[in-house]
């Protein structure tokens, strides 16, 4: 490729190291069709004759078929995916490939291959993201009512429902999308044209090959537009916090399916057993989300580190951008899978999650509220009052609702029996109806207006 320059060929070190063929085959696909636009836009523009662009166009799609049926040849001599399928190119059609590369580098040919890459797989997680916040949102509108302990420091707080807190995982998914969509508007424009890193003196017209990638329009700096991997990172960033997302949904379900909390049994088609205990059910699948939250976020900080002192315009450090991106879209299309998954097939056991939330004392703030709303007691003295009927009933080992009206009133004279009506779980969670709140009216709202969104009842 680069023999006219060098006296020699490159060392069997340096054409190891210099190879990305390995990896960035990937982006075969976006790069035969990057390249029909750019030999389209050369004829356009009067630079390639209709007959040279013919037989470039017809080779690109036998070597896109030989692809497709066989997979990409790794020859390092090659280096990468661009002169792999310039050279069978050549092979193909002879001498006349040489014209596809006018009026193009590897530099800007790459970082266009890449958006699209970047484009599709966004597109991607955001249609599994879509599936896993239906299954949230089917599966909490079926427990709106299922009552279970909520939590702060994973001590028991007070009442919510099981809908109540899937929902709060719906609101996640939602930010995710949201941040993968504002990822995608930022990476959306193209590259192409921009050469090497100043830009090309043939009359090319990059307006038609943006608009032909279904890009917003061309780059507007030929130095930022082939050293940029701002939407690379933007991806990853983006990934990372939807990792971190699953990871926190998947902690949830390996603690509820300890017998410890038997809030839920598992689908056995994500869990696996023991070789040596046969009681076991392990919740591996949820555990590997947690774990491939680490190597997502890992892969950030990689390309990060990569990035963070290179001087414009293109640098070979930038080879390795390309890896953690190819990884971290992996791993989290496979995470976002096994949590939908692990949401549509669970079996929550709402009558455990119940007692659950009856022990702990999770109606105390129930109590003060009461005490606020019915007597006029300000919250800090009625926090004070329910603090001090807790350290009886945990003295007696009973729960709130079961102190005898002498006992509370023995701590403060302004309780009556209306306060038992306060005390229970249901009446707790069912009196959370601000918005946003607990009470299983506002968590179908809720429901309502995501299935909405979503596009559930059309």
């Amino acid at each position: 490729m680069w023999g006219g320059r060098f006296a020699e060929g490159p060392s069997a070190i340096m054409r190891e190291i210099n190879a990305s063929i390995p990896f960035d085959k990937a982006l075969w696909r976006q790069d035969v069709v990057a390249s029909k636009a750019h030999v389209a836009m050369l004829v356009a523009c009067g630079i390639v004759a209709d007959g040279d662009a013919k037989a470039i166009v017809e080779g690109l799609d036998k070597v896109a078929a030989e692809y497709e049926a066989s997979g990409v040849p790794e020859d390092w001599d090659l280096e990468d995916i661009h002169m792999t399928t310039e050279a069978r190119l050549a092979e193909l059609i002879g001498p006349v490939a040489g014209r596809l590369h006018t009026a193009r580098s590897r530099n800007d040919q790459v970082a266009t291959d890449f958006r699209l890459w970047v484009r599709d797989a966004i597109d991607q997680l955001v249609a599994g993201l879509g599936g896993l916040q239906r299954a949230l949102v089917a599966r909490a509108n079926e427990h709106a009512e299922s009552i279970m302990p909520g939590f702060t420091h994973l001590q028991t707080a007070q009442p919510v429902t099981l809908g109540h807190h899937l929902m709060a995982y719906y609101e996640m998914a939602a930010r995710d999308v949201s941040r993968f969509a504002d990822a995608r508007a930022r990476l959306n424009r193209c590259p192409l044209g921009s050469a090497a890193l100043a830009g090309t003196g043939f009359p090319i017209d990059r307006e038609m090959t943006a608009q032909a990638l279904g890009f917003d329009g061309p780059t507007d700096n030929s130095l930022d537009a082939v050293s940029d991997r701002d939407f690379a990172l933007d991806f990853l960033a983006a990934a990372s916090a939807c990792a971190l997302h699953l990871s926190r949904l998947a902690e949830e379900f390996v603690i509820w399916a300890s017998q410890p909390f038997g809030f839920v049994r598992l689908p056995d088609a994500l869990s696996t057993g023991s070789s040596i205990m046969p009681q076991k059910k392990n919740p591996d699948a949820a555990e590997l989300v947690r774990g491939h939250a680490g190597r997502i976020v890992g892969c950030q900080v990689s390309l990060m580190v990569t990035m963070k002192g290179l001087p414009l315009a293109y640098s070979k450090d930038m080879q390795d951008d390309k890896p953690p991106v190819f990884e971290a879209a992996g791993l989290l299309q496979l995470c976002i899978a096994a949590m939908t998954g692990m949401v549509e097939g669970a079996t929550f056991r709402t009558e455990r999650m119940r007692e659950a939330a009856e022990l702990g004392y999770a109606t105390a703030t129930d109590l003060a509220d009461w005490l606020v709303r019915a007597a006029d007691v300000p919250f800090r003295e009625a926090h004070h009052i329910t603090g001090a009927a807790v350290k009886l009933a945990e003295q007696r080992g009973v729960a709130l609702d079961a102190l005898a009206l002498d006992d509370l009133q023995a701590i403060d004279a302004r309780i009556d029996e209306r306060v038992y009506k306060a005390l229970n779980v249901e009446a707790s969670v069912a009196a959370r109806k601000s918005h946003g709140g607990t009470a299983p009216d506002e968590v179908r709202a809720r429901v309502a207006e995501a299935r909405m969104a979503l596009g559930m009842d059309e």
